[in-house]
């Protein structure tokens, strides 16, 4: 790997290497933006626009409330918002008082809220009224003393907020009636401030930014710390990467949930950075909006996941030509693999380009991609970005490295991998490991199996885990899913190895037909074995409405697993 040879298929663009970084916080970005393009759009919500002027200052009220509370620099502060302008306010407006985001799913469910809630130490949560009540669920079993309360009707236009509270507050359970002794409602609090009294904290490069709960798919989960240098490197990176991006110009519309790393960075993060729009959409499965969304505000980036790419090119209403999608020019695929057919009808739909990329909560949140304006290789992750080392190790020992076209784990370092997981040293130490020659920082260990080819270009084979043991053989998911996904009936695909009772592994997979749609189990067998060796042909094909997956879209192989087995393992009807 140290010849690099992706270097030669970067953007003419791009450099080599972006570093030195800058040694500020990651709210320095939101602050250089209003100070360059004050009366430009941050946010876009329902018709209500929010500056970059009106954004900062609300930030720093923020800030300077949170002192005022009794917050001080290194306190977990959590975020249970969803993709709106309070989400943004909340996030800088912690950030500034020196304090660590927690930002937490909000459709937790009360013992998925505890667990990390407790887990950091959260003393001051931030949260959407119609999510309160899960709070007062868990507060008594947590560090929690304050509760900051906000209302969507905050930040509509005024005529909308008037409709909002005659016909949907109550309905969809927004409404709070009474807050708990000592709670507080978040647009008051802010209006007992102005911006100047935002305290004055020095926060650098090295203090932690946010804690990222990850592993949630595997176990449970472990709360990756990232630094502010952590959070800021690779905005930087994704930006270089990104270059079609116009500063102070372009539109980006913000689907993926902004409590997850993906969100929170690739989308929200370099988009501040670079003055752009945030076009708010709370509900990623709400595919109509997001359609309107796209439409009304013709937004020029589109990070996403493949479900959601693969959801838009199919709506009936995109099919009809109803909604005008081709002001979207760039689109960063994560979270899951992309299969070739999502990648190549959503380009046709929109005309824009999808490009694959690869990242974790560990390295907060990029490392790979395939370039823009380059050779976009189908199945690939793409490549390094800048500054980042890269290395494919052996399965069998996980030192020495392979050659290009061998498989192996990706072990990687660079300026936007995390310090560590909290409170958990173990897992910090089995996933950061000392270099074998004592040259540099530690390496991550992904527990991703990879392949370079002679180009540079990436390819995950599959998780490490989720390796299938079929008969003495190794299969990996993706391969069958890749086969699966091509058949014309089919609308989503999982694979995944099954126990059997004896205590071998059977391929399995999970299929979601389009809309109207019929085909056999034994028909898709048939098609698989035109394409498969034998043992990978999955042994069972289940038929579902929909498969499970994480609010970032990861899917939830583990879930369909756990289900076949407790399936099986039922007694047989008489």
């Amino acid at each position: 790997m140290q010849l690099r040879p992706w270097l030669s298929q970067y953007d003419p663009q791009l450099s080599s290497s972006l570093a030195p970084y800058p040694a500020h916080g990651f709210h320095a970005f939101l602050e250089q933006s209003a100070a360059r393009y004050p009366d430009r759009p941050c946010t876009l919500f329902k018709g209500r626009v929010v500056t970059y002027r009106e954004m900062n200052a609300q930030a720093d009220r923020l800030a300077a409330a949170l002192a005022g509370l009794g917050v001080k620099k290194g306190d977990r502060v959590g975020l249970l918002i969803p993709n709106t302008p309070q989400f943004v306010i909340a996030f800088y407006g912690v950030l500034k008082a020196g304090a660590v985001v927690v930002a937490t799913n909000p459709l937790y469910t009360p013992h998925e809220m505890e667990h990390q809630l407790r887990d950091a130490g959260v003393e001051t949560v931030i949260v959407m009224s119609n999510f309160y009540g899960r709070i007062n669920e868990v507060r008594d079993r947590t560090s929690i003393k304050r509760v900051i309360v906000t209302n969507l009707k905050e930040q509509l236009p005024a005529q909308l907020a008037v409709m909002f509270t005659l016909v949907k507050e109550r309905k969809d359970g927004h409404r709070v009636d009474r807050l708990q002794p000592g709670d507080l409602w978040f647009k008051d609090l802010l209006a007992r401030y102005r911006p100047d009294d935002r305290p004055v904290v020095e926060v650098t490069g090295d203090d932690i930014a946010i804690f990222q709960y990850s592993g949630g798919t595997t176990g449970v989960p472990k709360g990756a710390i990232a630094l502010h240098r952590n959070l800021v490197a690779n905005t930087i990176q994704n930006g270089a990467w990104i270059h079609v991006i116009r500063e102070g110009e372009s539109r980006t519309l913000m689907a993926i949930p902004l409590f997850h790393v993906y969100g929170m960075v690739a989308g929200m993060g370099l988009s501040i950075s670079r003055a752009c729009a945030l076009i708010m959409v709370p509900n990623p499965r709400d595919i109509v909006d997001v359609l309107i969304s796209i439409h009304k505000y013709q937004p020029q980036l589109f990070p996403a996941v493949p479900a959601m790419f693969n959801a838009i090119s199919r709506h009936p209403d995109v099919v009809a030509g109803k909604y005008d999608l081709r002001s979207i020019r760039a689109c960063i695929s994560g979270s899951a693999p992309l299969l070739a057919e999502i990648k190549e009808r959503f380009e046709r739909v929109t005309g824009g380009t999808v490009v694959e990329g690869f990242g974790m909560s560990e390295t907060p949140t990029a490392t790979h991609c395939n370039p823009l304006a380059g050779t976009n290789k189908a199945g690939s992750i793409g490549l390094p970005y800048p500054d980042v080392e890269v290395r494919v190790v052996s399965l069998a020992d996980g030192v020495s490295e392979v050659p290009p076209g061998e498989e192996g784990e990706l072990v990687l370092r660079g300026p936007q991998v995390f310090a560590g997981y909290w409170n958990m040293p173990d897992e910090t130490a089995i996933t950061l490991r000392p270099d074998p020659n004592g040259q540099g920082g530690p390496w991550l260990y992904t527990g991703d199996i990879v392949r370079m080819d002679e180009d540079g270009y990436f390819y995950i084979v599959d998780r490490k885990k989720e390796l299938i043991k079929a008969g003495g053989f190794q299969v990996w998911p993706r391969e069958v899913e890749e086969v699966l996904i091509q058949h014309p009936a089919v609308r989503e695909v999982a694979a995944a190895g099954v126990p059997d009772l004896d205590g071998n592994e059977r391929v399995m997979a999970w299929v979601v037909l389009n809309e109207g749609a019929q085909v056999s189990e034994e028909e898709l067998r048939q098609f698989a074995r035109a394409e498969l060796t034998g043992y990978k042909v999955p042994r069972h094909i289940g038929f579902r409405k929909e498969l499970p997956r994480t609010t970032v879209g990861k899917l939830l192989r583990r879930k369909l697993v756990q289900e076949e087995t407790e399936r099986l393992r039922q007694p047989a009807a008489v």
